[in-house]
């Protein structure tokens, strides 16, 4: 008995994957702010969660393939001197810039050294419409509780299935 063999291009086999890549989003995470209103000024260990919590949702996005993240050397020149929290229009124009297809924007603001939330919006790069939103708010100021908060900001805010 004979057996056959389909031999298919190496261009078909990829053509899936690479389809599917091309029409996902592409997206900019700007580095987070930090908007302190406590009574305290903001400490070193803060400023690390800060810079933390942006790559923690940075691999989240990826790791949900709903977005592609692109990183750039001048999203973070342009970054370190804009306010993106109060001028949002710049974070779409800047991710336009860049080509990708959202902006997202995200921020902690520190009300107290227990009380914390953590915000993030993601704008369309082409109209500069929201297209998912969210904040939670987080009870303590340690490494976990940075970590929870964004994880849950992502699962249930910004990558939630519309209701």
């Amino acid at each position: 008995m004979q057996a056959w063999r389909i031999v298919l291009p190496v261009w078909t086999v990829l053509l899936g994957p690479a389809s599917a890549l091309a029409s996902t989003p592409t997206a900019v995470v700007f580095p987070f702010a930090f908007i302190d209103t406590s009574p305290e000024p903001p400490r070193a260990d803060e400023l690390a969660r800060l810079h933390d919590a942006g790559q923690e949702l940075r691999r989240l996005l990826v790791q949900s393939q709903r977005y592609v993240v692109i990183e750039t050397a001048s999203t973070k020149a342009k970054a370190a001197g804009t306010d993106f929290v109060n001028c949002q229009s710049c974070a779409v124009t800047e991710a336009k810039e860049l080509g990708a297809d959202v902006a997202i924007i995200g921020w902690v603001q520190k009300v107290s050294n227990l009380i914390l939330n953590i915000n993030a919006v993601i704008r369309s790069a082409a109209t500069g419409d929201i297209v998912s939103a969210g904040s939670v708010d987080i009870r303590g100021n340690t490494d976990e509780s940075w970590t929870r908060g964004v994880r849950y900001l992502a699962a249930n805010r910004l990558l939630a299935s519309p209701r």
